[in-house]
């Protein structure tokens, strides 16, 4: 009997934590599925299976590249059928705006890289993956704004670097797509927050940086950076990658940009309080307003994800964070 043909999906950014829990997704789901990474934020441990302690892939299909160079698109991209692109570079808001420059370039180059190497392959979909980072700074200036529409991103006034480089791979997907030079879908995600996390303090974003301090609190003090009254629309990962998986199989034509998010948004200072509780600890909130918050709110009309993916979040805010505190322990204690 003939074997059954897999579907060959590239996950650039793979062994990330958004990218590691969807390379096990498919994997279940009976894909055949190759990492590119270059291991910057990434770790192959999170690649392992439960049970087994073992990749999840087989290491040949592993690729620990460098996308700012074009000949190595080209290389991980080739008889691929699929390629969910997730690659960038990002970290805690310190370092974001601290870097902004060169983040921007490696992000240009990755993107445009990663997109060519995909047409000059012929891969069939590219899944780009954006950020509502990339919404003005002027629409999120105020506590509790409407809910953005994916077209609220226009007229383009970003506040970092991170979310300039990350809407200019949005646009150029789009310019190759109505060329009719690759089918693509672009899904922008909100603040999406689980495990694995990064838990270097340089490097980690605010839910598993809140976490680190509470469970290391030892003068029992977890200072916040910011007012705390600084709000984002989190988003559990698993969520996330349900919107990917659909994504991967959807079979109706490209519908345009498509956010993934709740439509509610949750200050930092809850978010702070809420680890205080799962903590079982006694310590008192202070706010460092010396340091760097970022946008005031944002949140998502998710209108589109429901129509176009069947997509809408499952998880609530206290399950998945129970889930990211659990991990934690688990890696600091």
């Amino acid at each position: 009997m003939k074997k059954k043909y897999k579907v060959k999906v590239l996950v650039t950014g793979g062994a990330g934590m958004i990218g590691s829990n969807l390379v096990k997704r498919l994997v279940f789901e009976g894909y055949d599925v190759f990492v590119a990474d270059n291991l910057w934020r990434g770790k192959k441990e999170y690649l392992l299976s439960d049970d087994k302690g073992t990749m999840v892939i087989p290491n040949k299909n592993f690729h620990k590249v460098d996308l700012r160079d074009y000949k190595n698109c080209l290389k991980v991209t080739k008889k691929m059928d699929v390629v969910v692109h997730l690659a960038d570079v990002v970290a805690g808001i310190n370092y974001v705006f601290s870097n902004e420059s060169s983040l921007y370039r490696s992000n240009i180059l990755i993107n445009t890289n990663t997109l060519h190497a995909c047409i000059a392959n012929k891969v069939k979909k590219y899944i780009y993956a954006g950020t509502a980072c990339s919404y003005p700074k002027s629409k999120q200036s105020f506590i509790n704004p409407p809910p953005f529409k994916e077209d609220d991103v226009y007229p383009a006034e970003p506040e970092s670097g991170y979310g300039w480089s990350k809407l200019m791979g949005e646009y150029e997907a789009e310019l190759v797509h109505n060329e009719g030079l690759i089918d693509i879908e672009i899904l922008r995600l909100h603040n999406v927050y689980g495990s694995p996390s990064e838990l270097d303090p340089s490097m980690s974003q605010v839910i598993p940086a809140l976490c680190r301090k509470a469970i290391e609190q030892k003068n029992l003090e977890l200072v916040v950076w910011g007012s705390g009254r600084q709000k984002r629309a989190f988003v559990h990962v698993d969520d996330v990658v349900d919107g990917f998986v659909k994504a991967i199989n959807k079979t109706s034509k490209f519908n345009g940009v498509i956010q993934l998010g709740p439509n509610y948004s949750t200050s930092i200072a809850e978010i702070a309080k809420r680890i205080v509780l799962l903590s079982e600890k006694k310590i008192l909130i202070k706010f460092d307003k010396s340091k760097p918050e970022g946008d005031v709110d944002r949140m998502a009309n998710n209108t589109r994800a429901k129509k176009f993916l069947n997509w809408s979040p499952r998880i609530s805010l206290d399950d998945g964070l129970k889930k990211v505190f659990s991990w934690c322990k688990t890696k600091l204690i």
